[in-house]
């Protein structure tokens, strides 16, 4: 967890870089800029999955574990990492594949480099746990906190969440505006909408024969409003076919907003809800909100 004080000095660093760098309401956020005026050095060419053996043995010092076998393993799974004695950022070429998850790694980087009472980090290892904004070591949840605020560029990303309809597809255009992931412009949405909703992010289990009926579940998030509403969804770690939502990605639905849901408090009280499903191949990500809920638009979506 971030203390108050901690997270009110990360926003300062945050809307200093952006101002400074004169990246504020510039879209999709400037990550280019922002490292440029950061002053690091970027290394995106590098394919950390089959990496020469001599590039190894600068690092192998900076472990707790110097062996060449305990680093391989560490690189074997990270996306990016920060290297503070060359001011260089390293970047896992295969996401190129993936502007909005590099734009976020770019950030995240840059976050260990900022931020200065990190200054003692001279080798950051960042990998998909490390860079899930749900992660609560100290230093590693201060590098996300200011990679989401600095891509989302402060209360620039809810003000753009008010001009457009209640729901998915207004996430997923909210996401191309600022060059990030859905997943993560998903969560933020949810978290920050003076709405009541809720978002229910799924794992893909396969097996052999491929995908199986059974999604479990990856995250979890609901609004403020929600909360103070309705408290928390009695929900299962897994779910089957019985599921709408389930069926949806069973029969290869990509998006839809047009579904409909009886689901359970844990004060267990029946909630009548609509629901959007939208399939990006890694998850399903079904958005809940009460029936009735909505925001009156004041721009129109068109997806394509």
């Amino acid at each position: 967890m971030i203390d108050d004080f901690t997270r009110k000095e990360i926003e300062k660093i945050s809307h200093n870089i952006l101002k400074e760098s004169k990246s504020f309401d510039i879209f999709p956020t400037p990550v280019d800029k922002i490292l440029s005026y950061s002053d690091f050095a970027l290394d995106n060419k590098i394919d950390l999955q089959n990496i020469d053996d001599s590039f190894f043995d600068s690092f192998k010092e900076k472990l707790v574990d110097p062996s060449k076998k305990a680093l391989m393993h560490a690189l074997s799974k990270i996306k990016g990492f920060f290297y503070r004695e060359e001011k260089t950022i390293y970047i896992d070429a295969e996401l190129d594949k993936n502007l909005g998850k590099k734009n976020f790694v770019k950030l995240h980087e840059i976050g260990h480099g900022v931020l200065s009472w990190q200054n003692e980090v001279i080798l950051a290892l960042d990998n998909d746990e490390t860079l899930s904004e749900e992660y609560d070591e100290q230093f590693e949840a201060e590098a996300n906190y200011f990679a989401s605020l600095t891509l989302f560029q402060h209360d620039r990303f809810l003000e753009e969440c008010e001009k457009l309809s209640l729901g998915l597809g207004a996430v997923m255009e909210i996401s191309k505006k600022f060059g990030a992931s859905v997943h993560s412009s998903f969560r933020n949405y949810v978290l920050q909408s003076k709405n009541k909703c809720a978002l229910l992010v799924l794992n893909h289990p396969v097996n052999k024969n491929g995908f199986v009926n059974t999604l479990t579940t990856r995250d979890l998030f609901y609004s403020k409003k929600f909360l103070e509403e309705f408290g928390e969804l009695q929900l299962p770690d897994e779910f089957g076919f019985k599921w709408s939502f389930v069926q949806d990605f069973k029969f290869k639905k990509k998006f839809h907003e047009n579904g409909v849901i009886s689901l359970n408090t844990k004060e267990g009280e029946d909630l009548k809800a609509s629901y959007h499903f939208f399939n990006n191949t890694y998850n399903s990500f079904v958005f809940f909100f009460p029936k009735g809920e909505k925001n009156r638009a004041k721009t129109k979506i068109i997806l394509k």
